[in-house]
Formats: C-alpha cells, structure tokens, sequence
C-alpha cells in the first residue's frame, strides 16, 4: 500500500474516532403499536359499515408507511389506493385533507401539488395522529360517498385509540 493511500485511511479512522453523535443530534419520535394501529383501521371500518356504507381505512406512520390496512365488505378495490393516499396526505402535510382541501380553495398555486406530486390527494378522509404536538401517522378512509363521510369514519377510528396516545 503507497503512503498516501496509509496516510488517507489514517486520517479518515482519526476523523470516524473523533465524530460521534451526542443526545442533541439524536432525534425522539414515537410510532404506534401495531395492535393500536388495528383497532384504529377497524373502528374507521366499522363505523361506516354501521351507517350502511363500505370502507376502507388505511393507517399510516408518520413518514406515510402503511403500518394497518382493513378494506370493509364489498368496497371497491380501488379504496384502497385512495385511503392510503388520505392517510398518506395528512402525514406529509401534518394536517387534516379537509383542512388541505379548504387551503386549496384560497391559496394559488396550492392545488398544482397535488397534480405534481404522486400520492397527494385533495380530498376529505385523511386525519393526522398526534401525540401533545408530535404527528405520529394519519389515518384514511375510502368508500363512502363523500369526503366528509370518509373523515368522521376515520375519525371514529382515531377516537377509538385517542385515550392511549399518551
């Protein structure tokens, strides 16, 4: 090996040795069980189909992983591509989609995104989790007919779990 290759591995094991992370580099983020994250995609479901309407939830972490999905009783496939596009919506813009869909109405340019940017939505059914103030994923629904419809089943959802996001 040539000295100048020694002398570049040299330095780069003093610069490794010398770098190391403290607890202020280090972020704290929470996830929801995946038993939480059940009960929550069964309740949106459930809560629809008790008012007569097929549903599909989708629950989603905070950077809009799936982490629960439940598609209800004769709902078309394609909820589950739009659920989990709600959820994922709310989880990127860490804010309710009916908030988003309003926001659309009156900012220029806003709704351009959604064209722009795969798996952005501008509907009703997506609500963010939070935890005090931390975005700990969303939650979709898909299938009723309607965007408000969507968002209380997948509230419903969110309200099922909300005494343990502590």
């Amino acid at each position: 090996m040539s000295a100048n290759k020694r002398w570049l591995i040299a330095a780069m094991g003093a610069v490794f040795l010398t770098t190391s992370a403290s607890a202020e580099d280090l972020l704290t983020t929470h996830r929801l069980s995946a038993a939480l994250a059940g009960e929550a995609v069964a309740a949106a479901v459930s809560s629809c189909a008790s008012q007569g309407y097929g549903e599909t939830a989708v629950l989603v972490d905070a950077d809009g992983v799936r982490q629960a999905v439940l598609r209800g009783d004769r709902v078309g496939s394609h909820s589950l591509d739009s659920a989990n596009d709600k959820a994922y919506t709310a989880a990127s813009f860490k804010t309710d989609t009916s908030a988003l869909v309003e926001r659309a109405k009156t900012v220029p340019g806003f709704a351009a995104l959604f064209t722009q940017i795969p798996h952005l939505v501008l509907f009703g059914g997506g609500v963010v989790i939070k935890l005090g103030d931390e975005v700990v994923g969303a939650i979709g629904a898909a299938g009723a007919p309607g965007g408000n419809l969507d968002e209380a089943c997948a509230r419903a959802g969110l309200d099922k779990i909300r005494d343990r996001l502590k």
